[in-house]
């Protein structure tokens, strides 16, 4: 059962979370996916300035079970990426919610409400099971 999933963010049923901030939004991997990937051993995510399209493939996490794609929540351009969880990927299994991958400006912030709310998340990943 996820137990960890912070009330401010809002989440998509691929297991990323986003932290919304004006049009910029973070974005970062679940507890729950983490947890479920094991210890996490590669990261990869796109180039500051590539062009992201709403669920489409973003980037891999891969941890010594399985390779995961990553999805993106919302359509936009990526302003931000985070080097020091592609140098130290172990930092997404120590503190996911403090290791956000990309930042991306959104295109189209209607996108936001496909997202899940953390209740939502919740129950997804119990029916998940």
């Amino acid at each position: 059962m996820a137990t960890n999933i912070p009330a401010n963010l809002k989440y998509t049923k691929e297991h990323e979370w986003t932290l919304i901030e004006g049009d910029t939004v973070t974005v970062g991997i679940t507890d729950f996916a983490q947890s479920a990937l094991g210890d996490i051993v590669f990261v990869e995510v796109p180039e500051v300035g590539s062009d992201l399209k709403l669920g489409s493939t973003f980037g891999v996490v891969e941890s010594i079970k399985s390779v995961s794609d990553l999805y993106a929540p919302v359509s936009g351009e990526v302003i931000a990426k985070n080097s020091d969880v592609e140098g130290s990927p172990e930092k997404i299994n120590q503190d996911a919610y403090g290791s956000w991958l990309i930042k991306v400006k959104s295109k189209d912030m209607t996108e936001i409400n496909k997202l899940l709310t953390a209740e939502q998340y919740q129950e997804f990943c119990n029916s998940s099971h």
